[in-house]
């Protein structure tokens, strides 16, 4: 008798344990089909803004960052390809490719600077802002930061930007030719202010790679290198 009672026991045991973990297990699954809540929300977009920064900035302000990437690479400006031939036309082509060689690399070390300027800008989000941006398009997050840190990453980058334009010397070419060059009846007229140039380039080529890291984390689930990433950015209703 003592030996059925204990039997009857332990499958009684046995059997509570395993409905147990079949209601845990329904649970969890209801639980992660649940929308994220808004703290989950606003945890996760600021945790992929930082993944996403950290990763542009790390690519772009490294050795050849900018150069060997054509994407942002910094070309001798477009619009002043006479200018560019008349260098070369000079005896100074070695001068111009250097020129660009060097640009791209002021770009790199500008680049670097970046980082505690958008963290910055990260803390000081709203809740309208979160919730905006993650409702947006897949590059909602790097125009809001386009927004709010434009004027700051332009002031940071600017004496880096002047250095490299320093170091070879254009100016004292190229100030001549591109005055030279706008006195031309109906040509578009080149800015002869090489840092406005190299600094608007720059700030492109950083944002275009931030928003490529912003896409990644909301369209590509191997991005989501964090739970809380997967849950916001994985939840599919």
């Amino acid at each position: 008798m003592k030996r059925l009672l204990a039997l009857a026991l332990v499958l009684f045991t046995t059997t509570s344990c395993d409905v147990l973990m079949q209601i845990a297990e329904q649970g969890a699954q209801g639980a992660s089909n649940l929308p994220p809540s808004e703290s989950e929300i606003s945890t996760g977009l600021k945790e992929a803004l930082r993944v996403g920064i950290t990763n542009a900035v790390s690519s772009s302000s490294a050795n050849n960052g900018f150069l060997n990437n054509s994407l942002i690479k910094i070309p001798f400006p477009p619009e002043a390809d006479r200018a560019a031939t008349t260098l070369r036309d000079l005896g100074m082509g070695n001068l111009v490719d250097q020129f660009v060689e060097t640009l791209n690399h002021g770009a790199e070390q500008a680049s670097a600077k970046a980082t505690p300027i958008f963290v910055n800008a990260i803390s000081k989000m709203s809740f309208n802002d979160v919730f905006a941006i993650y409702r947006g398009d897949n590059d909602a997050a790097t125009q809001y930061l386009r927004r709010t840190t434009g004027d700051e990453l332009k002031a940071a980058f600017r004496p880096v930007i002047k250095d490299a334009i320093t170091k070879v010397e254009l100016t004292k070419y190229w100030n001549p030719i591109a005055s030279n060059y706008n006195r031309i009846p109906f040509v578009q007229k080149v800015n002869p202010n090489l840092e406005d140039y190299v600094l608007d380039q720059t700030l492109n080529g950083l944002f275009l790679v931030v928003a490529q890291e912003e896409a990644k984390i909301r369209q590509d689930p191997a991005a989501r290198v964090s739970s809380i990433l997967k849950r916001v950015f994985g939840y599919n209703p």
